[in-house]
Order: C-alpha cells, then sequence, then structure tokens
C-alpha cells in the first residue's frame, strides 16, 4: 500500500516542522515540493530547511539544480518520483511537503508529461519568436489550438512555444493531451494535511517576520554572491519572490527598505495564491491554527487525521 502523506499550505504556514515532526513518528523522509528550494546557493530566499531544521530527517528535492538553469514541472515529477518510489520500496514513508501545488498535483497524479524533444524545433520556434515577434507564433497556435491559445496571453512565451512544440512533434494539441492525463486515475492516493489560520494577519505577520529575519540572516550577501558568480539578473531562478526585489535595490531603483516592504506584499499575495489553488483540492484536511494555538496543538490533529497510530 502507498503510504504517502502530502503536507500543503501557504508560505511560512509551518509545513517544514510538521513534515519533520511527522517523519519522525511514521519512519519518514521528506520530499520538498518547493519551486525554489531546488536551487543551490539559494538558502535563504527560498527559506530552505538548516540541517537544524531537518533534524536528522532525510530531506529529498532540495539543491537540485543550477540557479541558471531552466527547470520544469516534468522535470520535478522525473526526479521525484523514484524518490517516492525508493522510500515506499523501503518501508518507510514519504512525506512530500511544500507550497508549490502544481508541482505537487503533478507528482501525486503521475502525470504523463509530453516530451521534450532535442530534434531542433524548440529553437526553431525560439528564433522565430526573436525574428518575428512571439504574436505571430500566438496567431500560429490559434489556428491549431485555440482552447489553448484562448488561456495565453503574448506575456507567456515560453508556454506558447511549449503548446506549438508539443503539437508539431506529436501531433496532438497540448489541449487533447492535458484533458487525455487528467482522465487517468491518479498514481497515489495520500493523505492531504493542509495548513491554514484562523486569522489571515496571523499568516500575514509571520510572512513579515520571516522577509525581516531573511534579512538578518545575511539574504543580500547571498543575493550578491550569486551575481558575483555569474548567475544572470535575468535567469528564473533570480526572478523569484525575495530575490528580484533586492536585485531592483542594487541596481538603485530602489531602497533596500522598499525592497524588504515589497518583498514582504509579493509574499502575501502569493500566499493568497497558495491557499486559492489548494482550496480546491477536496482532499485536503485543513489544519487550522486559532489564535494561541502552537505546533503542538496542529501536530496531534495531523496524528488523528494520519492514523498514525494504527500503523
Amino acid at each position: 500500500m502507498n503510504n504517502i502523506i502530502c503536507i500543503a499550505g501557504p508560505t511560512a504556514s509551518g509545513k517544514t516542522a510538521l513534515a519533520v515532526a511527522l517523519a519522525k513518528e511514521l519512519n519518514g523522509e521528506v520530499v520538498s515540493c518547493d519551486s525554489m528550494q531546488i536551487y543551490r546557493r539559494m538558502d535563504i530566499g527560498t527559506a530552505k530547511p538548516t540541517p537544524e531544521e531537518q533534524q536528522g530527517i532525510p530531506h529529498h528535492m532540495i539543491d537540485v539544480a543550477e540557479p541558471d538553469e531552466d527547470f520544469s514541472v516534468s522535470r520535478y515529477c522525473a526526479m521525484a518520483d523514484p524518490i517516492v518510489q525508493d522510500i515506499l520500496a523501503r518501508g518507510k514513508t514519504p512525506i512530500i511537503a511544500g507550497g508549490t501545488g502544481l508541482y505537487m498535483d503533478s507528482l501525486i497524479r503521475g502525470n504523463d508529461f509530453a516530451p521534450f524533444p532535442s530534434t531542433g524545433c524548440r529553437e526553431r520556434l525560439e528564433a522565430q519568436a526573436d525574428s518575428e515577434g512571439i504574436e505571430v507564433l500566438l496567431n500560429r497556435l490559434r489556428e491549431i489550438d485555440p482552447e489553448a491559445a484562448s488561456r495565453l496571453h503574448l506575456a507567456d512565451r515560453k508556454r506558447i512555444i511549449r503548446a506549438l512544440e508539443v503539437y508539431l512533434e506529436t501531433g496532438e494539441t497540448i489541449t487533447a493531451h492535458n484533458l487525455r492525463t487528467q482522465a487517468i486515475p491518479p498514481k497515489y492516493a495520500p493523505i492531504w494535511l493542509g495548513l491554514d489560520f484562523a486569522e489571515r494577519s496571523e499568516l500575514y505577520r509571520r510572512i513579515d517576520r520571516r522577509v525581516e529575519i531573511m534579512m538578518e540572516m545575511g539574504l543580500m550577501e547571498e543575493i550578491k554572491s550569486l551575481l558575483a558568480s555569474g548567475i544572470p539578473k535575468k535567469c528564473t531562478a533570480m526572478q523569484a519572490i525575495g530575490y528580484k526585489e533586492f536585485v531592483s535595490a542594487l541596481d538603485g531603483q530602489c531602497s533596500i527598505p522598499e525592497a524588504v516592504a515589497q518583498v514582504q506584499q509579493s509574499s502575501r499575495h502569493y500566499a493568497k495564491r497558495q491557499l486559492t489553488w489548494f482550496r480546491r483540492n477536496s482532499s485536503i484536511h485543513w489544519l487550522t491554527r486559532n489564535p494561541g494555538e502552537g505546533s503542538e496543538e496542529i501536530l496531534a490533529e495531523a496524528r488523528q487525521i494520519a492514523c498514525i497510530f494504527d500503523k
């Protein structure tokens, strides 16, 4: 039987602490599901769990890519799924913990992603976008897959090119591919746990304080070191919340305090989007922290839901 637990929720809600606590009781290992913690040398701004926070529990899918590499949900699943299978094969409990909903949902579903062939098709599409403009490609996609095109904006260059690439390489539109994939039963049937707060102001307070702690830990030095090593300012990893704002500050576009305030605001908005995503999952058992409650109360509730003592 696939004994798997998924811990979802917004940033700064305590997912790592709960994952570690449950792993200790379940003989488990943690599989990170965070689209930024995959990057090496980006530790502070991604709130990557420290060795002290990991408490000796193995953590997977952290530090698996360089900051200037492109990463995707398909690559995440290709790397994470064998890890989950290995943990199960060793008689342990995989605990998938993170706030990147697309990655988590795709891993659990076992999505059959369209291939990424190295035939030069993508490069040709990229070159066409550079020479003729992305609108030409979007118009072409409207003829091939109007449903996909209707969901995309001109700013979605990567997705426009990807949709055309899938069709040109496979003869199947990305809309048809996604519908076919969604019809396949999920690969895993985990126990879903979601973290939230009865008072949204408490979550926002934790987010604001986390950014302040990141600054105290040396976030600016981390960013300067990344840039000094040759990491491009415009690469995907450096466009993450908590990095791009301070890059702007280093470029003189705003002050450090203004950048801090922007990171806090952007993080709060991101938390709202995360909650919106996860709320669509009717299988999630929500652990809502009330005023005055600490981690022990949440852990006790999680124990009941996960039926730990029946294992």
